[in-house]
């Protein structure tokens, strides 16, 4: 009886091991990610931690660096979701009768068209305005970041004030005979031409160091394009605000006491609405200014190397690999994370700030950058795209059956193939997981 009983627990144990996700992960992930025609020559780390038990369901390759993409925008979120408040700080001030003196913030939502409610400018109306800028500390575009990607909506400069998201919008509409074509241009004395042809489709091309545009007229009913401007420190934004403030507006270089005393502070816009569209749509210019917001905050300078340093040694430095971070947006390919430093830096947000308050500023499946993926587990994974050329990634958390929560990394350098095929092997893994785990 003895040797029966014991043959059955023997049994059950190797069926339970066999169904078990550790035994089911691996199995997975050959099946539906690693065979993936366009991973057979590339590098991939994935990493499944289940943090109620503290520990991995899944490594493989989780302590290797991979260029992170968009996935770098997690620790941006982080530092700012820590150390920016309830509430964007619109301005510093000093307020004298008619004249205010103005200290930058970094805050990217001024006259930016996601926030219409604007109570910066509301409250700068109507008063002879002077700026100083002695706190910012960068240049407009970030380490390791594409020269010749200067024209494109990802690319735009960093600044101490941005206005209007540091970029123009321009559209052209067609008549239904198309007969002529309108215009919107801008209402800025930065010089605007027409190319001599009509192309297939309308373009704008921004000079690479001057704010000079050229338009060609394309064949689209319509079609708008968002370009960066070349900010020239605060010049670009002076020139702006002055046709929405209708007053005078100066650039000021005198000495500055500290950012604290005697300015006063003014908000702006509530931190995760930013946060939020920041994810959604990875918007590199606010995870950009974010970080350079939270160095402004923590340092009274803006300036990427100084603040990421600071991270590293203080609140991120219990990170499994030490990473090679060097800026807010994952635009440079000088960034490397790993898989684990992905799982550590989600599993800390979901103890610091809680889970509730993750799921409503990452995107699910059917939204946002997961938009055409995970349709039908929407509202099981919560998570942060990451692309660049030959690179996908992707980090966040998954809901199981059970409603179980699991953290998962998976990313992906030097692929030579269809991007689309493999978000879709990655889509098959992650739903592997969520159905028998």
């Amino acid at each position: 009886m003895k040797n029966n009983t014991l043959a059955v627990v023997t049994l059950v144990t190797i069926v339970l091991q066999a169904c078990s996700p550790s035994h089911l992960l691996p199995e997975a992930a050959n099946q539906e990610l690693l065979q993936v025609a366009e991973l057979r020559t590339a590098h991939i780390g994935i990493c499944v931690f289940d943090p109620a038990k503290n520990s991995f369901l899944y490594d493989y390759q989780g302590e290797k660096y991979f260029v992170p993409a968009s996935n770098t925008k997690l620790f941006s979120l982080y530092a700012g979701m820590k150390y920016l408040g309830d509430s964007l700080i619109g301005i510093r001030y000093i307020k004298r009768d008619t004249d205010i003196l103005v200290l930058p913030t970094g805050d990217p939502t001024l006259l930016h068209r996601d926030f219409p409610r604007q109570p910066v400018v509301d409250f700068l109306k109507n008063k002879n305005i002077y700026i100083n800028d002695a706190n910012w500390k960068e240049i407009a575009l970030g380490a390791g970041w594409s020269w010749d990607d200067y024209n494109d909506d990802y690319m735009v400069e960093r600044s101490a004030m941005p206005v209007y998201g540091n970029f123009i919008q321009w559209a052209q509409s067609q008549q239904e005979d198309s007969s002529f074509s309108s215009f919107s241009i801008p209402d800025i004395n930065w010089k605007v031409d027409f190319a001599d042809s009509t192309g297939k489709n309308f373009f704008v091309r921004r000079e690479l160091n001057e704010n000079v545009f050229t338009i060609t007229e394309g064949k689209e009913k319509y079609k708008d394009q968002d370009v960066p401007f070349v900010t020239h420190g605060l010049k670009s934004a002076v020139e702006l605000m002055k046709d929405t403030i209708s007053k005078n507006i100066f650039i000021t270089h005198q000495p500055l006491a500290t950012r604290h005393s005697p300015f006063a502070i003014l908000h702006s816009q509530a931190s995760d609405s930013m946060f939020r569209s920041m994810m959604f749509r990875s918007d590199n210019f606010f995870a950009e200014q974010t970080l350079l917001m939270v160095s402004n905050e923590q340092l009274g300078i803006m300036n990427d190397s100084k603040i990421i340093d600071t991270l590293l040694k203080t609140d991120l430095a219990a990170l499994p690999q030490r990473p090679i971070w060097v800026d807010g947006s994952g635009l440079s390919r000088y960034n490397l994370f790993s898989p684990k430093d992905f799982i550590w830096l989600l599993n800390q947000m979901k103890q610091e700030f809680g889970l509730e308050r993750m799921k409503k500023i990452l995107p699910t499946g059917g939204s946002g950058t997961l938009g055409n993926y995970y349709k039908q587990d929407s509202g099981r994974i919560y998570a942060k795209t990451g692309s660049l050329s030959g690179v996908v990634c992707l980090s966040g958390y998954l809901m199981t059956r059970e409603n179980h929560v699991l953290i998962f990394s998976v990313l992906v350098n030097n692929f030579n193939g269809s991007s689309s095929a493999l978000r879709k092997g990655i889509e098959k893994f992650i739903e592997e997981i969520l159905q028998k785990y």
